[in-house]
């Protein structure tokens, strides 16, 4: 069975838990980076990146985080933990854990209030799939490995570099578990080439 890892700093971690769990694999909520060692792949959720960023110092996550990637585990950055994961954040001069080969904009679909949800088409996840956004990033320009996976009104809102994954908006808010399935595949993928 996969084990997976959600970062439980702060956000969205139950419900990663949950839809995880909805897919058959074993979700496990990380306090520690000595956790890291034993999981298949780690999803960091969407929150307040600002906040994640401060604890993520505090208990001296950056370079287990960097060393996991680094290791070709499979990784999935949602909303804020997009954020977390791009090489590049606009209007910061570094970046954060800084892995994944996407230019981010923070707060691009406006504030809180200005929250939505949005029919979107995903490569490898289909149509028809309700992306809930909350004060979401977008990825403003890709490398040139990156795959973009889905776009919302002309922005992109989901990419792919090799074992990393990124969203801009929330999919474990809903029951649609396809996205997290679409994760767990390469983390399987990613196992079976190890």
């Amino acid at each position: 069975m996969l084990k997976i890892g959600v970062l439980g700093l702060q956000g969205a971690v139950r419900e990663h838990i949950q839809s995880i769990e909805a897919c058959g694999a074993e979700g496990v909520i990380v306090k520690t980076p000595a956790q890291l060692k034993e999981l298949d792949g780690l999803i960091i959720p969407g929150g307040e990146s600002t906040t994640m960023r401060r604890l993520i110092d505090k208990y001296d996550f950056m370079e287990p985080l960097k060393q996991f990637a680094k290791e070709n585990k499979p990784m999935f950055g949602t909303c804020a933990g997009l954020i977390l994961l791009a090489s590049e954040v606009v209007g910061y001069e570094e970046s954060h854990v800084g892995v994944f080969d996407v230019t981010v904009e923070r707060n691009s679909f406006g504030r809180q209030k200005e929250s939505f949800e949005a029919e979107l088409n995903i490569t490898g996840v289909g149509k028809d799939f309700i992306g809930v956004f909350i004060r979401a990033p977008h990825i403003v320009e890709v490398g040139e490995d990156v795959e973009i996976l889905s776009k919302h009104n002309g922005r992109i809102v989901a990419a792919r570099h090799g074992h990393l994954l990124g969203c801009s908006f929330h999919p474990e808010l809903t029951d649609d578990h396809r996205m997290t399935k679409l994760f767990l595949e390469m983390v399987q993928e990613s196992k079976n080439n190890a």
